[in-house]
C-alpha cells in the first residue's frame, strides 16, 4: 500500500464518524495531500486557509511563550472546523455540522493526526 493510499484510509476512517462532513491532509505549508469531502468546496482551498489559521494560531501563543498550540477551532453558523497539526510535515483538517458535540471529533481527529505523523516520519 502507498502512502498516499494510506493517508486515504486515514481520512476515509476518520469520514466515517457522522459527524465529519469533510476532511483533509495537508503539508504545514498548505499543499494537499489528500482529501475527503462530501461537501461543496474546493479542498486546496480548505487546507490552504486552515494551515495559515493553524501556523497564524502557533505563531501567535509562541510570541505569548504559552507554546504550541494543539489545535484550532472555527466555529461558524453552518459548521465547526477544526485544525490539528500532525508532527512537523503536515496538518489534518476536518469540517463538522454546527450542532456537534466535539469530544468524539476531537479524539478521532487526535488519532488520525498521530496516524499521519506516523507515516509521513
Amino acid at each position: 500500500m502507498t502512502t498516499s493510499e494510506m493517508l486515504g484510509k486515514v481520512l476515509s476512517d476518520l469520514g466515517r464518524i457522522g459527524e465529519v462532513e469533510a476532511c483533509a491532509i495537508a503539508t504545514r505549508d498548505g499543499l494537499l495531500m489528500e482529501a475527503n469531502m462530501s461537501t461543496r468546496g474546493d479542498p486546496e482551498t480548505f487546507v490552504a486557509m486552515s494551515a495559515t489559521m493553524l501556523g497564524a494560531a502557533e505563531t501567535a501563543t509562541s510570541e505569548l511563550e504559552k507554546g504550541i498550540p494543539k489545535r484550532v477551532i472555527v466555529e461558524a453558523d453552518d459548521g465547526k472546523l477544526i485544525c490539528m497539526g500532525a508532527g512537523p510535515k503536515a496538518l489534518v483538517v476536518a469540517m463538522t455540522a454546527p450542532e456537534v458535540g466535539l469530544g468524539l471529533v476531537l479524539v478521532e481527529l487526535a488519532k488520525a493526526a498521530e496516524k499521519v505523523e506516523k507515516l509521513l516520519s
